[in-house]
């Protein structure tokens, strides 16, 4: 035998024994690439968490609690939801690259989320740059869906200015002249600022601004803020200050007398999550929106409530209610568009109804904002903590300006 042929003989026989060995790990490895696959749809969400617990705690439940809901349920076109969330740092910077990773590494095929107006700013410019639908949970300003408002990004709460236009009727009806202001100075509180000013001069035009008060988010320097209003002597306070900000400035101005025979109006201070720590010391007769789940009685809340303290041991706040229906919403839109691709979602969530523990609501098409309303009433201390009386819920979808004044307010491009 030549020994082209042994070898020849040799490797058909070394093939022939590789071949018996590999035959069965290669079909064992073949037939876990064709095994079915648990199928689910990725949706991304940031926040300030470490920055800002009080409110995000609570708002991290209550998406949990509607996402185990949701695929408890079936999930949504069959397949289940898996939510990928990170920490943006309160960093405009950090929230975009967190987003970036989202989208690129996890495959999300939409984000929500984010807390301070500024970083929901930068996410909402980037959800444009980038053609991924954004949901903007919790930021404020009317900027969101207005001034720098896109195809893109859509809004849950309601924005400084339907808060202010909730605010406003009560504030005109205490025939007060002279008001002194106080708000953080970032996005938020100059838009709530600004846009308070606006509604009351229309409203009563012999109004006068005596005073204005804009520390820095998270540093307050309560004493002199409150010397300062006090030194202006004005006849009522408009307030947009919240958390340590707000505790700080509440016992600041009770200790100088601030608040003694003078009107308070303030943005998000019957919220349980800025009211409770105050307890005892919590101001009495302010007008506040906030969210008074513990006399709240309907249908939808009541089953929410249920659920929550069933989940979770504990009450919601309303950070619980903006996790919850923040998810809830997503679902509904996908849902509703039969699909994940972001064109066909944005189309569905434009008009798009949603069931909410304060009752149904709308995705308005025209600016993409939610219709979801708030609480307005009083604060009062009972049994040793804050709470809200005299209250009632003022749906969102009647306190926005026309379409006419949308349309002046939003870029061209958005509304396609």
């Amino acid at each position: 035998m030549k020994i082209k042929q042994v070898f020849a003989m040799g490797s058909g026989w070394m093939q022939g024994i590789a071949g018996a060995v590999l035959a069965p790990t290669l079909m064992v490895t073949l037939s876990l690439l064709s095994a079915p696959v648990a199928a689910q749809i990725r949706i991304g969400e940031l926040n300030s968490y470490k920055a800002q617990p009080a409110f995000l705690e609570p708002y991290k439940k209550g998406w949990e609690l509607a996402l185990e809901e949701i695929n408890a349920s079936g999930g949504v076109l069959g397949q289940k939801i898996e939510v990928i969330s990170r920490d943006d740092n309160a960093n405009p910077g950090d929230a975009v690259r967190v987003v970036e990773e989202l989208m690129s590494r996890e495959r999300t095929v939409a984000v929500f989320g984010t807390y301070l107006s500024n970083i929901g700013l930068a996410v909402s410019d980037f959800a444009k740059q980038r053609k991924v639908l954004f949901l903007a949970a919790e930021p404020l300003t009317d900027k969101i869906t207005w001034q720098n408002g896109n195809r893109y990004t859509f809004r849950l709460r309601p924005s400084t200015y339907m808060q202010a236009s909730m605010l406003v009727p009560e504030a005109v009806k205490l025939k007060k002249k002279r008001w002194a202001i106080v708000y953080p100075n970032y996005e938020y509180g100059q838009s709530a600022a600004a846009t308070f000013k606006e509604l009351m001069k229309k409203a009563q035009p012999d109004v006068e601004f005596v005073a204005e008060q804009a520390p820095a988010l998270g540093r307050i320097d309560a004493g002199a803020v409150a010397q300062a209003l006090l030194d202006a002597r004005p006849d009522a306070i408009f307030n947009a200050t919240f958390g340590t900000d707000l505790a700080r400035f509440v016992r600041e101005g009770q200790t100088r007398g601030l608040f003694k025979d003078r009107a308070v109006v303030s943005l998000l201070s019957g919220e349980p999550e800025y009211l409770d720590p105050l307890r005892d010391e919590a101001p009495e007769g302010w007008l506040v929106t906030g969210y008074p789940w513990y006399s709240i009685k309907s249908p939808e809340h009541d089953k929410f409530l249920t659920a929550y303290q069933r989940r979770w041991k504990e009450y919601p706040r309303l950070g619980s209610v903006v996790g919850y229906v923040s998810m809830m919403s997503l679902a509904e839109g996908i849902r509703k568009a039969g699909s994940t691709d972001t064109e066909k979602l944005v189309e569905a969530m434009r008009g798009l109804q949603v069931g909410s523990p304060f009752g149904r609501f709308t995705y308005r098409a025209i600016d993409q904002q939610a219709t979801m309303g708030a609480y307005v009433g009083t604060t009062a201390v009972n049994l040793g903590r804050g709470v809200m009386k005299d209250f009632r819920y003022i749906d969102g979808a009647t306190v926005m300006p026309s379409d006419a004044e949308v349309r002046k307010l939003r870029p061209a491009d958005a509304m396609q």
